[in-house]
């Protein structure tokens, strides 16, 4: 038996009306709340670039600041800092070469926001950690290789 209260359905009116008030604003837009599922897919890593680059070209760039240490346990996130003095960047894609599904994060950037992503991710083994950044044109790339050591409380 189902007993909704006054207060529960003040609650549930309340969040109904502001999820709707947000909506028409434009300000809530669940497009954007995700990806293409065929990206964060276990594929090779040259079908998951075909699918990230979307047939733009490619620059390497020394103006890409990845931060993240060169060596780490597989079992532990390891923490990544992405940041640029880049301008007009629309989104940056975080890849790890070796891992079973190699892309690991997409950030769609508002013009207004300053390039720089922070989070963390697992390694499954030794790898090089692809950045991409993405502009009106073309893509902007730097990567680091992590060593991966396989330690833990066994060991």
């Amino acid at each position: 038996m189902i007993t909704n209260t006054r207060r529960e359905f003040i609650k549930k009116a309340t969040a109904l009306s502001g999820y709707s008030m947000l909506s028409a604003a434009g300000l809530l837009n669940l497009r954007l709340a995700f990806a293409e599922a065929i990206n964060f897919e276990a594929l090779p890593m040259d079908l998951i670039l075909q699918g990230v680059l979307k047939g733009k070209p490619v620059l390497d760039s020394d103006k890409i600041h990845i931060k993240i240490s060169s060596s780490a346990d597989n079992k532990i996130p390891v923490p990544i800092t992405v940041e640029t003095d880049l301008k007009d960047i629309k989104s940056i894609s975080i890849l790890v070469e070796q891992n079973t599904v190699p892309l690991v994060a997409t950030f769609e950037l508002s013009p207004a926001l300053e390039p720089f992503v922070s989070t963390r991710l697992k390694l499954m083994r030794t790898s090089f950690v692809f950045v991409l950044l993405e502009s009106n044109k073309i893509f902007y790339a730097a990567k680091q290789k992590v060593t991966v050591s396989e330690s833990g409380c066994g060991a």
